[in-house]
């Protein structure tokens, strides 16, 4: 894996987004990560992401605020994929127009597998 493959992790939840990169770096990612959507915009702005790895529910911007100020951003646009442990995971990524979605808690082969198909043009 290219280590200039960055990855943005998007979660309130520091527990969850040190899991994540952990795993992402493990298989030579490079990660960045943002605790809400305000921190994860200043992100992208500093360096563009080829993936981003998304919750919903976050205190000062929400996913939903975070998607719809994103794609106001210049492309190129970064895939999204919607972690959540709300039961309409699937709903939650539709709204967005999400690339992809997986719900909380999820099987890290699972989260490995689609990102890498998402860096290499692959969503399916």
């Amino acid at each position: 894996m290219n280590a200039a493959v960055r990855v943005l992790v998007v979660d309130d939840d520091a527990a969850i987004r040190q899991f994540i990169q952990m795993a992402l770096e493990g298989c030579g990612y490079e990660v960045t990560t943002a605790e809400d959507g305000q921190e994860a915009l200043a992100s992208v702005r500093a360096a563009p992401p080829r993936v981003i790895l998304l919750d919903m529910r976050m205190p000062v911007m929400d996913g939903w605020a975070f998607t719809r100020a994103y794609r106001e951003t210049p492309p190129p646009h970064a895939p999204i994929v919607v972690l959540t442990a709300a039961r309409d995971a699937g709903e939650y990524a539709s709204d967005v127009d999400a690339d992809a979605f997986l719900a909380k808690p999820f099987n890290l082969r699972e989260l490995l597998g689609l990102v890498g198909r998402l860096v290499e043009g692959r969503d399916s």
